[in-house]
């Protein structure tokens, strides 16, 4: 573990702008802090000194001749992905700044003129996720070892107890399906996609992307003015930034547990949302929705109680959004919906989650619009009987009391389907099963 304090560690900083006084401007703003400073004024000389040098942090420019900030930043990622990178931009290009967020994986995109408090607390909380970041790496290897040595002691324990039940062989099957999925989860919360939450979810339960296409979609067949929908479009992006502070057990438990065991930290999320991005002026529209989309039609929701048509319009659409989507992906009860299960929860819970003049074209907009499996149409949904080996589960598969059966990633054997079928017999359930289309 590295024995230097933090505020003993020093940074090295990439400021790349094709303007002079921007560079001076910048170095003033940063001269007491705790960074080693390298200036380029273009984005080739900037190469040259990540070359020569190990960089934590470029801040860039957006827009400069020859290699434009986006640009520079997605060569950075490429050749390093763990050097943060923020952008700085003079203008409200969306496209420039999608390129820099999907391509060069920014931490941020700051506005010039800037807020030279906002700047340096930007540059600290970039650094100090790249901290954490590091810091997983060395817990997940460290992980890994321990994985190695109880699989090892495992193994061993096997040799020695062949004479074991049934049963018991089917607990240390499940004990090695559990190891994997730790595993698994880890390495998956080593990807750190910048404010985007999602990227800490297995990919079936990441729900940004998923939330945007339903509200756009809603707009468009609705006649939403182009300002709605692009304020409904950015709060579908952001609604659960808030969940930042989170662990990555809280962001996998659905909200139904979290209800439950974690009540007040988890009716906090869209007030902490709302909180991070006040200090942004073109989200206040925004911010107002993302704050109540967790508000109830019947006044029973959070995080103000607000009742009825009191909620804006903007938060009741985001809120079926929500819901249709992560209802989905398990993240709202203990398991998964199939379309037509989340359907028929909307309209059980029209007039008390939900806007009751708002279900019906929603559910019209979702079932003619949407495509059948839009969660994720590379995934095929089946009953334990249709299953056949080879097949790959594409989620982890429950029992009815939240018992992991079989994990994510698991290849079924016709030894696995058999005791799938029992299993099944016994449990009195119903099973759904969702496999990887391409297996």
């Amino acid at each position: 573990m590295n024995t230097v304090s933090e505020s003993d560690k020093r940074y090295t900083v990439l400021l790349v702008d094709d303007e002079e006084n921007i560079l001076n401007s910048l170095r003033r703003v940063l001269r007491n802090k705790p960074y080693d400073l390298l200036l380029a004024t273009s984005g080739e000389q900037a190469l040259g000194l990540f070359e020569l040098h190990h960089i934590d942090l470029i801040v860039s420019d957006a827009r400069m001749p020859g290699m434009d900030g986006p640009t520079l930043l997605s060569e950075v990622y490429q050749r390093d992905p763990e050097c943060m990178n923020i952008l700085l931009t003079g203008y409200a290009d969306m496209s420039m700044i999608a390129k820099a967020i999907n391509e060069g994986h920014i931490f941020r995109y700051i506005s010039k003129p800037w807020n030279d408090e906002e700047l340096r607390l930007t540059l600290e909380q970039a650094l100090e996720m790249q901290n954490v970041r590091r810091d997983r790496d060395s817990l997940l290897k460290l992980s890994c070892e321990q994985n190695e040595t109880l699989r090892d002691l495992n193994d061993s324990l096997e040799h020695r107890v062949k004479a074991r039940t049934a049963e018991l062989q089917q607990i240390a099957d499940m004990l090695d399906l559990a190891y994997d999925e730790l595993r698994h989860s880890y390495v998956t919360s080593t990807e750190v996609f910048s404010l985007l939450v999602n990227q800490r979810l297995p990919r079936a339960r990441q729900t940004n992307q998923r939330v945007i296409e339903v509200v756009r979609t809603y707009c468009s067949h609705q006649g939403f003015s182009e300002a709605d929908t692009r304020n409904l479009s950015m709060a579908a992006a952001l609604y659960n930034i808030g969940k930042l502070g989170w662990s990555d057990q809280m962001l996998l438990d659905s909200a139904d547990l979290l209800l439950r065991t974690q009540a007040d930290v988890y009716k906090s999320y869209p007030g902490k949302s709302e909180a991070l991005l006040m200090a942004l002026e073109p989200l206040q529209e925004t911010n107002n929705l993302i704050r109540h989309h967790q508000e109830h039609w019947d006044g029973s929701g959070f995080p103000d109680r607000l009742m009825g048509q009191a909620i804006p319009l903007g938060a009741r659409v985001l809120k079926l959004a929500v819901d249709y989507v992560e209802l989905q992906c398990a993240l709202v009860l203990d398991r998964y919906l199939t379309p037509d299960e989340v359907l028929m929860h909307l309209r059980h819970n029209k007039s008390r989650l939900y806007d009751p003049g708002l279900i019906e074209p929603f559910i019209e907009v979702c079932t003619r619009y949407l495509p059948e499996n839009f969660i994720d149409p590379s995934v095929k949904i089946m009953d334990v009987r249709r299953l056949l080996p080879g097949m790959v589960l594409d989620r982890n598969l429950n029992a009815s009391n939240g018992m992991l059966l079989l994990n994510e990633g698991k290849v079924l054997t016709a030894l696995l389907i058999e005791k799938l079928t029992a299993f099944e017999a016994v449990d009195g359930g119903h099973f759904t099963v969702f496999i990887r289309a391409d297996h």
